[in-house]
């Protein structure tokens, strides 16, 4: 029964343990700005266009379609790196 009070007492006379930090993960979205999406001159032709308008309409999104392209690489390349 003795033994039991000298590990009783030698619990009381220790330190308590110092605050540790712990870090834990938060989610938070890496994106802050979306690219808006070009309004593509191919999306509004009729069904009944030729196939030279076709041709012309496609020719002239390129750009458009390639400045979105990097655009929305340059988001994709942020979140992960």
């Amino acid at each position: 029964m003795k033994w039991m009070l000298v590990l009783v007492l030698a619990g009381c006379g220790s330190a308590p343990l110092a605050p540790q930090r712990v870090e834990v993960p938060v989610f938070t979205p890496c994106v802050k700005v979306v690219p808006q999406r070009p309004a593509y001159e191919f999306d509004q032709l009729t069904p009944a266009a030729t196939d030279g308008e076709i041709v012309l309409a496609l020719a002239r999104d390129w750009p458009q379609g390639r400045k979105y392209e990097v655009e929305l690489e340059a988001v994709i390349a942020g979140c992960t790196h």
